[in-house]
């Protein structure tokens, strides 16, 4: 898969994710296991040169 669309696949995961995050509760299971995937995205992105400031919603 070419770099571009891995890049694109991985920010609208990561769209989505924060989507879903805002609503579940924080204290929940769910929430906590997407916490986990929204980490490892952002991970992702950082170490592939995206600057995710105006991406992330979440901030933590």
């Amino acid at each position: 898969m070419p770099e571009k669309e891995m890049l694109k696949i991985t920010v609208e995961e990561f769209s989505r994710l924060q989507r879903f995050m805002m609503l579940a509760e924080k204290d929940s299971t769910v929430y906590k296991a997407m916490k986990e995937r929204y980490i490892d995205l952002k991970v992702i992105l950082t170490a592939s040169g995206i600057n995710i400031t105006e991406l992330d919603r979440i901030k933590e």
